[in-house]
């Protein structure tokens, strides 16, 4: 075998990739960010569910509140002029009726100056477009008691295709909605249809799904008209399709002047004329590049003030000078790897044969609860804790990470047991499995090195139980990543949560509600168990006012969590952050999406 001396060949990367870039040094009126990936999924507010996407919009829009700076629970005006509360007279005595005072004189990066009106379109416009995989269902939930557009229409007698609904029936959905946001001059007043303590933190910055946009703006550029008989026309439309899917026009401190999808960089400029005061930096570049060793010398050199580091190679920025390095920085993230049910295995790749004969997998495969915990007893976290995240991640107790309120620190969880990975393996379709073997694809999103060295470590396992099991590892760049778990064909794959607001319930629902985002990914059987055992138990848990009867839901929702092993909850993540030294004004927050609120950050 050819020996290929790897320190050369990561040099010959390191400047090919550099020679792509269009880097200078850094001045102090520009910040430049490099991360990994291929950069955002999209730029509309009503289908941003990633990170990659929501930290762009975290920059370009703003919200009806805001976190005061790193803390999870003490929230400040943004558009809104005060944060409501019973003591002020904005919260009904029940809960159930939210008025914001809307602030006046701001003006959307195209000039035009915000309204009422505005917001009441932006979350309605959101809602009832509800695309697969969005995060509407946190608007949908507390302020229609439901999760999903489709269910709404069901619920009136519309069927189950909303598209070919009744249009009165469709009238009653508008209607609805129509109700429950009131405009009444410069106030905003949601009726909720039951009190929902998350609320306000659904409506603060860091939630996409709750940016404020202009509402002709919209329209102009051909999104939703904002007419009741015809909201259906842009329901649930292909991320391309959405009329917002590379555009954007907030109130925030900066607006969007780039996004090569091709160079894969997104450019934003200052907002000069932002309500508070102006931004630090007139530029704003984010770079996506997954070499590790690129982005080390875009650092070293002053070509970045920024780049993303994996934990795992912390080491090759330790001793870099001029460089700060904040580390241990405490998250509510976790990571899971999770199965696909029903797998679309027409034409896919990453089943083979597409059948059970040792050459593919059926798309049944992981509805095996077999399978699943066979997988599950084959995966080694001392390895993975230990080695790949270097102490700074713990094994997770379920789906609800341990820093949180609620999440059972005594419960049963699977550990690395070969033995009983064989019990289960042989268990699996009634034998037929062990006997024949599979061949499948385990799929990770491109430059995460720690979820790649969880594959290989899952992989190693599985194929040492037998010769007939063989896995293949593969990375996705994560708009394809996205695109192919909206179509249903990832088998395996692994990806991280981090929460849209900090509460038990926003890990639970992603996670195990048949309509969370991972419930859709993850196909029809597993929406079927989740709405026949999970949905009553997550509803009665956001319903409780006793915090000792809510943990007594909840305890149970993650022993079913275990009992049907439907995810593998890999590891509860600390993070760290690595800058240039003269970058001034970082915050940790376990909430926002992406690593720095650009806004706050100066030189």
């Amino acid at each position: 075998m050819l020996k290929v001396n790897k320190t050369i060949v990561t040099v010959l990367v390191a400047v090919l990739c550099l020679s792509l870039v269009a880097f200078a040094a850094t001045d102090k009126e520009t910040f430049v960010f490099v991360s990994i990936g291929s950069g955002p999924d999209t730029l509309d507010p009503a289908l941003i569910y990633d990170n990659a996407s929501g930290e762009i919009a975290f920059e370009v829009y703003d919200n009806l509140l805001e976190y005061d700076g790193e803390s999870t629970s003490k929230l400040m005006p943004m558009l809104a002029t005060e944060v409501p509360s019973v003591e002020n007279g904005l919260i009904s005595k029940d809960g159930k009726t939210i008025k914001f005072n809307i602030r006046k004189g701001v003006k959307f990066h195209d000039g035009a100056t915000l309204t009422a009106n505005d917001v009441k379109y932006s979350l309605m416009r959101n809602m009832l477009m509800d695309p697969d995989g969005g995060p509407n269902w946190m608007l949908l939930e507390p302020i229609l008691g439901v999760n999903t557009i489709a269910e709404l229409v069901a619920d009136f007698g519309g069927g189950d295709d909303v598209a070919k609904a009744d249009p009165k029936v469709l009238r009653k959905v508008y209607d609805a909605l129509d109700k429950a946001i009131e405009v009444k001059g410069d106030q905003v007043i949601f009726n909720l249809k039951s009190a929902y303590a998350p609320f306000l933190n659904i409506m603060a910055r860091s939630s996409s799904w709750s940016a404020i946009y202009n509402k002709g703006w919209a329209i102009k550029n051909g999104a939703w008209d904002g007419k009741p008989d015809t909201w259906v026309k842009w329901y649930n439309q292909a991320k391309e399709q959405m009329a917002l899917f590379d555009k954007a026009n907030g109130t925030g401190p900066f607006k969007l002047k780039v996004w090569d999808k091709n160079a894969k960089k997104v450019v934003l400029e200052r907002n000069d004329n932002y309500w508070r005061k102006a931004a630090a930096f007139k530029t704003v570049e984010i770079q996506y590049i997954d070499e590790v060793s690129t982005r080390k010398v875009l650092l070293q050199n002053g070509d970045a003030d920024a780049i993303y580091v994996p934990l795992d190679k912390l080491d090759l920025v330790q001793k870099m000078p001029n460089v700060t390095i904040v580390d241990h920085v405490a998250t509510m993230t976790n990571t899971a790897g999770f199965f696909n049910f029903n797998i679309d295995t027409k034409g896919n790749p990453d089943v083979g044969s597409g059948m059970l004969d040792g050459k593919g997998i059926p798309s049944n495969f992981f509805a095996d609860v077999h399978v699943r915990r066979g997988f599950l007893y084959s995966f080694d976290w001392d390895a993975f804790l230990g080695e790949v995240m270097k102490g700074r991640a713990t094994k997770p107790f379920g789906p609800i990470p341990a820093a949180l309120t609620f999440s059972n620190h005594k419960q049963q969880t699977y550990a690395f047991n070969p033995t009983k990975a064989t019990e289960e393996f042989k268990k699996a379709f009634g034998g037929e499995l062990w006997e024949k073997g599979f061949t499948m694809t385990i799929t990770y999103n491109s430059g995460n090195t720690m979820r790649a060295a969880a594959a290989d470590i899952l992989k190693y396992n599985i194929e040492s139980l037998n010769r007939k099991f063989k896995v293949q590892v593969r990375d996705l760049q994560w708009p394809s990543l996205l695109d192919n778990l909206r179509s249903g064909r990832t088998t395996f794959f692994f990806m991280g949560w981090i929460p849209d607001f900090p509460d038990a319930h926003n890990f639970l629902t992603p996670y195990m509600h048949s309509a969370g985002t991972f419930a859709g990914y993850c196909g029809v059987d597993m929406q079927k168990l989740a709405a026949e055992k999970y949905d009553p138990l997550i509803a009665q848990g956001i319903a409780e006012t006793s915090a000792a009867k809510r943990q007594e839901i909840y305890n149970k929702l993650q022993n079913l969590a275990f009992e049907d092993a439907i995810q593998l909850y890999m590891s509860d993540n600390e993070v760290v952050r690595v800058f240039r030294s003269e970058v001034k004004g970082y915050y940790p927050s376990p909430v926002r999406p992406g690593e720095y609120d650009i806004y706050r950050l100066y030189k």
